[in-house]
């Protein structure tokens, strides 16, 4: 992942909805935590059906004990909708 995707996935969205947008040539979709943080993501080219062939991420949050972010990063999954 570069820079500015993770920039995009750092923003707070609406929590616990799934968020659909596009980055350069792929179809991005992923969903927030109650927070609204993004923490699965589904990135590649949508079908005909509207899933996403592609690859699929998890992020790994670590927070202190005020519940401020300490570490943050991205885990590949393996592909999604095989």
């Amino acid at each position: 992942m570069n820079e500015a995707l993770l920039k995009l996935l750092d923003k707070s969205y609406a929590p616990s909805q799934l968020v659909e947008t596009t980055y350069q040539k792929y179809d991005l979709a992923f969903k927030t935590d109650e927070e609204g943080l993004p923490i699965l993501l589904f990135m590649g080219t949508k079908d005909k059906e509207g899933k996403i062939r592609g690859e699929r991420y998890a992020r790994r949050i670590v927070r202190d004990e005020a519940g401020k972010i300490v570490k943050s990063h991205w885990d590949h999954k393996g592909k999604a909708t095989p």
